[in-house]
C-alpha cells in the first residue's frame, strides 16, 4: 500500500514538473512570433564518446604506470617468497618458518596498503579530470543553445525525438575543440 501512495506521489511529481515545463514555455510563448526552440543533450553519451575523455584516460593511465610497476614488483615479491618457504619449510627450523611466514604477511599487508592508497589516488584524479570534462561539455552545450537560439536544452527525458536532439552537435564540437 505504502509503495502505491509513493508510485501516486512520484507521479503527481512528474506530472506538476511537466505541466510547469508546458506553463513557462507557453508563458514564454505568449507574444511571441515564432516557436521557442528545445534541445536536449545526452551527456553521459557525450561524457563517453568525447575524445578527451579517452586523452583523459590515457594520460591517467600513464601517470599510475610506474605505481602499478611497483604493486606488480611487491606482488612478485610475496610470491617467490611464498614458493621458497613452501619449497623449503621441510628442512627449515619452525622459528625460521615464523620469521619467513611474518615476513610474508607484512609485506602482504603493505600491498594491500599500497593498492588502496593507489586507488583512492585514481579514483580522485579521474574525478578531477571528469569534472574538467564536464565544465567543457556544459560550455560546448551553452555555446550551442546560444547560437541555435534554443530557449531550454535538457540532459534528462523519458522520450526525445530526433529533431532535438544535440548529442551528435555537441559531440562534433567537442572534436573541434
Amino acid at each position: 500500500m505504502q509503495s502505491i501512495s509513493r508510485l501516486a506521489l512520484i507521479g503527481r511529481r512528474c506530472t506538476s514538473a511537466a505541466c510547469f515545463l508546458a506553463i513557462a514555455l507557453g508563458v514564454a510563448n505568449v507574444g511571441a512570433a515564432e516557436p521557442q526552440k528545445i534541445g536536449f543533450v545526452n551527456a553521459v553519451s557525450v561524457l563517453d564518446r568525447a575524445p578527451q575523455a579517452a586523452l583523459a584516460l590515457a594520460g591517467l593511465e600513464k601517470e599510475f604506470k610506474p605505481r602499478d610497476n611497483e604493486l606488480l614488483e611487491l606482488r612478485d615479491q610475496i610470491r617467490v617468497r611464498e614458493a621458497a618457504l613452501e619449497k623449503n619449510s621441510l628442512v627449515m627450523a619452525a622459528s625460521e618458518i615464523q620469521i619467513r611466514q611474518r615476513e610474508i604477511n607484512g609485506l602482504q599487508r603493505r600491498l594491500k596498503r599500497l593498492k588502496e592508497e593507489a586507488r583512492e589516488d585514481y579514483n580522485f584524479r579521474r574525478n578531477e579530470e571528469l569534472a574538467k570534462l564536464q565544465r567543457l561539455v556544459r560550455e560546448v552545450i551553452i555555446d550551442i543553445a546560444s547560437e541555435g537560439g534554443y530557449v531550454i536544452v535538457l540532459e534528462q527525458a523519458v522520450y526525445v525525438d530526433k529533431s532535438i536532439d544535440l548529442t551528435d552537435k555537441v559531440l562534433e564540437r567537442m572534436k573541434q575543440r
